[in-house]
């Protein structure tokens, strides 16, 4: 289960990514959730996904 609050699931997300190499599609996969949810759950919170750096970043 992931967090409801933007700042440990961004912090999460960043954690998961740097420490297992992968991107967002494969923190959705491990996680079971929808890459299109998740997305806009943090466009909601002012983050955004940045894809050549692999991390969530604020918008």
């Amino acid at each position: 289960m992931i967090p409801e609050d933007p700042a440990m699931l961004v912090s999460l997300i960043n954690m998961k990514l740097r420490d297992g190499g992968g991107t967002l599609g494969d923190f959705c996969a491990e996680e079971d959730v929808s890459r299109e949810e998740l997305e806009e759950k943090l466009a909601s919170a002012g983050y955004r996904y940045d894809g050549a750096a692999r991390r969530v970043v604020p918008q």
